[in-house]
């Protein structure tokens, strides 16, 4: 069986490593198919040592031990604008972004592909150029073909696609406007958590303006210069103002709905039409919920 994986973290990890964290696999045997030269990235054989890098193209043939087949599936989704090239959906809270081993339905991807064609630069992901955590809403953008795929990526790795987030984190944050400049890495200890880390640490920038302030919490608007895994719940967390009700790295036990983080808008030239295209969406009903809460409290 071989397949194809296209890297879309802008975060360097060896081949190893990253195949491992993907496929679910032990790094051992990972590194036994790269020796036996049946893995390759962009059409070239690597070493283990290779450090992946976005818009890597890696292709992986195996037998592997997994159906890694991605069911179509009857899953409502917010398509919120759709043209021959691209989607820009509004994902909601609580979706899973794309397949994984031992996860391969419910899915925003199961959802698409029961209504869209949509680019195979991934057998497991098709369409997806950039990803949401599992609980933070909101817009992203879909590819329909591998065209659009290619072109939206080189985007998003030159910067060139906008991207806002809203988020109420914990504690009362007494700068207006602000700049958190840390790099991200992997947790030592918990392989589930990203750090601000200079071992193996990549830059990371994270731009924010508070909106409006409660008595113990903050609601800010961020944007991101770079494109980090978990990049705003760890940089929050890291300047003691975590992101609400977040699992992973708040403070406290949260809540099954997850962090309090929204995708809210996205602008970016159209990659076929060269339009400027701008789309924005409101938080869903429990982040303006929790809103509401917080300002009764003041």
């Amino acid at each position: 069986m071989s397949f194809e994986i296209k890297v879309e973290s802008e975060e360097e990890k060896r081949i190893d490593s990253f195949l491992a964290e993907e496929l679910d696999l032990s790094r051992n045997k990972i590194q036994k198919l790269v020796k036996q030269k049946l893995v390759k990235v962009n059409g070239k054989e690597i070493s283990n040592n290779y450090l992946v890098k976005m818009g890597d193209s890696i292709f992986v043939d195996d037998d592997l031990n997994y159906d890694i087949s991605v069911e179509a599936m009857d899953i409502p989704i917010d398509v919120i604008y759709e043209d021959d090239d691209l989607l820009v959906i509004n994902k909601a809270s609580g979706m899973v972004v794309h397949p994984a081993p031992g996860h391969y339905t419910g899915t925003l991807v199961n959802a698409l592909l029961y209504r869209f064609q949509l680019s195979n630069k991934d057998s497991i992901r098709p369409g997806i150029v950039h990803r949401l955590d599992k609980d933070t809403s909101g817009v992203m953008l879909v590819a329909k073909n591998d065209k659009t795929h290619d072109a939206l990526s080189k985007m998003i790795a030159n910067k060139e696609v906008e991207r806002h987030y809203l988020a109420i984190v914990d504690g009362v944050i007494k700068h207006d406007t602000g700049t958190i400049d840390a790099p991200i890495g992997r947790d030592a200890n918990n392989r589930q958590k990203m750090a601000v880390t200079d071992v193996h640490g990549k830059d990371a920038i994270t731009h924010f303006r508070v909106l409006e302030t409660f008595s113990n919490h903050t609601l800010v608007e961020c944007i991101l210069e770079t494109g980090r895994t978990h990049q705003i719940r760890v940089h929050m967390a890291y300047i003691g103002h975590p992101v609400s009700n977040d699992p992973l790295y708040g403070r406290g036990k949260a809540t099954e709905f997850g962090q309090m983080l929204h995708s809210k808008s996205i602008k970016f030239k159209h990659p076929t039409t060269g339009k400027k295209m701008f789309f924005e969406v409101d938080p869903p009903e429990e982040f303006l919920n929790q809103l509401e809460k917080l300002r009764k409290d003041i």
